[in-house]
């Protein structure tokens, strides 16, 4: 398979060459002149550094270059309802994990917010004020709520994976 990708990519004359190859190995020209030269990269860079992980009170996280981006869950957010308000900490706000920082405010609900980790509030969803429904329509992109500083990293890992938080969400619905 690495002979003929080599071969394909390389050759000038590879249809010369296809016709030496097995006929099992053999596709149309065209499948093999496009195809294997398509350049792969396996990276899970990207997609470890946007992982979210939960608490158990329904917040997640995803650390992008050292900073936590914090929110609440989809199933938080399907629990509330229509979010109306959002009451959120200022710029400066240090936090320990588990620490209450704000509220968010439904037309069925009101539910605290506590912080997955350690760490210094550096920004606040603006938007949030004028759109709270922002929580509903885009709770893992558009609805976060807290940009926050990582003051104990490994505290990471003491937070669920997404499998273990949707056996979670699960086990607490039965």
């Amino acid at each position: 398979m690495a002979m003929r990708t080599v071969l394909v990519c390389v050759s000038a004359n590879f249809l010369k060459t296809l016709s030496l190859l097995p006929r099992a190995a053999q596709r149309p020209a065209y499948w093999l002149a496009w195809k294997p030269c398509v350049p792969r990269t396996f990276s899970t860079a990207s997609r470890l550094s946007s992982a979210l992980k939960f608490t158990d009170k329904h917040e997640w996280v995803r650390v992008e270059g050292g900073t936590g981006i914090v929110g609440i869950s989809n199933f938080a957010q399907e629990a509330l309802g229509d979010v109306v308000y959002c009451g959120l900490p200022e710029v400066g706000t240090k936090l320990k994990k588990m620490d209450e920082f704000g509220a968010l405010e439904s037309v069925k609900a009101a539910s605290e917010l506590y912080s997955p980790l350690t760490g210094e509030v550096t920004e606040i969803n603006t938007a949030l004020a004028d759109n709270p429904g922002l929580v509903n329509k885009s709770c893992y992109k558009d609805g976060w709520l807290i940009k926050m500083t990582l003051d104990n990293p490994s505290e990471l890992e003491e937070l669920l994976e997404e499998d273990a938080y949707e056996k979670y969400i699960k086990s607490i619905e039965d």
